[in-house]
């Protein structure tokens, strides 16, 4: 009885092990990430991405494209950037803080929340307007060359 416990712990080891081996990624399969399984840059790289760009990342818009004292929301990035000043551009997540609705329109110097009427300042995402109590958080963005690099 010994021997057959044996042979099933033996095989029960050895199929985890496939397992684990079966759902790690070498790197060269495509599956991306590094050791850690954080996703590298080349990881993350599809059209509309500059992996070389020093800091930089996915390009969300030009520059001409951002209204000054408005600005334009990436639902599909669940990101809101704005221009309240002239070459000033700031970017803050389009989830509003209340109830996690995502925010829909920008006027008046204020995104705007559909779901209940929270509004936040385009300068610095501050509440101008509840329920909300927190303002949005902000997004690391860069401008580069006319161009609007989310990350």
């Amino acid at each position: 009885m010994n021997a057959r416990r044996r042979t099933v712990l033996t095989a029960g080891a050895a199929g985890a092990a496939a397992l684990v081996t079966g759902c790690g990624s070498s790197g060269d399969e495509g599956g991306g990430g590094d050791a850690s399984g954080t996703p590298t840059a080349s990881d993350t790289a599809s059209p509309g991405t500059f992996p070389d760009a020093s800091p930089g990342g996915e390009e969300l818009a030009a520059t001409s494209d951002i209204p000054v004292g408005g600005g334009t929301i990436f639902k599909e990035r669940k990101v809101v950037v704005t221009q309240p000043e002239e070459g000033e551009f700031k970017a803050f997540s389009a989830v509003c803080t209340h109830a996690q609705c995502l925010v829909s329109t920008v006027s008046d110097g204020t995104i705007n929340c559909p779901c209940h009427g929270s509004k936040f300042s385009i300068t610095d995402a501050a509440v101008e307007a509840g329920p909300a109590t927190r303002p949005l958080p902000a997004e690391q963005i860069t401008v580069s060359g006319g161009a609007i690099l989310l990350g």
